[in-house]
């Protein structure tokens, strides 16, 4: 297997593309990350140059992990909470391409991200993930508590309505 590396991402042009492939990849297959299916390559750069605009002003680290010089996996952490909660921040949009699912790339997105948490003063994580087909099992692997489930919460993308889980990790 090779050498797989984790970096926070910047706002350029192969890194949007590559994101917004990502993200077309995931939605297509069931990943419930905010998006519906079929969803168009032009929605996704919207949505990562957004993203990483909000990066660049500290409101959030995209990060992304390497195999050799290909982007296969991102998970955000967001950092912009109100002023009673600075002690707080979301794992958010982690997804893997489909080739490299099962090689332990997810984890070790999720490990950095709570490493930079901690860096910022973070000490509450919290997250939340769909009940079908969601990410329930590795979460929980990972030290996340089920804090409960919100009925008809999103829908899923190819449609109808799902349960969301919500999370929450001390760090």
């Amino acid at each position: 297997m090779s050498t797989i590396r984790i970096e926070p991402l910047r706002a350029e042009p192969q890194i949007i593309e590559t994101l917004s492939e990502i993200l077309v990849e995931v939605v297509a297959n069931g990943g419930s990350v905010s998006f519906m299916h079929p969803l168009d390559l032009e929605t996704a750069k919207s949505f990562w140059m957004g993203s990483l605009a909000a990066a660049e002003r500290g409101e959030r680290v995209v990060l992304g992990a390497f195999d050799s010089n290909c982007l296969v996996a991102t998970v955000t952490l967001l950092l912009d909470c109100p002023p009673n909660q600075p002690h707080r921040a979301e794992i958010a949009k982690m997804m893997t391409r489909l080739s490299h699912r099962g090689r332990g790339i997810a984890k070790r997105l999720v490990q950095t991200a709570e490493s930079i948490a901690i860096e910022k003063k973070r000490t509450l994580l919290v997250l939340d993930t769909a009940e079908e087909e969601g990410a329930s099992g590795f979460y929980e692997k990972l030290g996340f508590t089920l804090a409960g489930l919100i009925p008809d919460y999103a829908f899923k993308p190819h449609g109808g309505l799902t349960r969301t889980m919500i999370y929450w990790k001390r760090l």
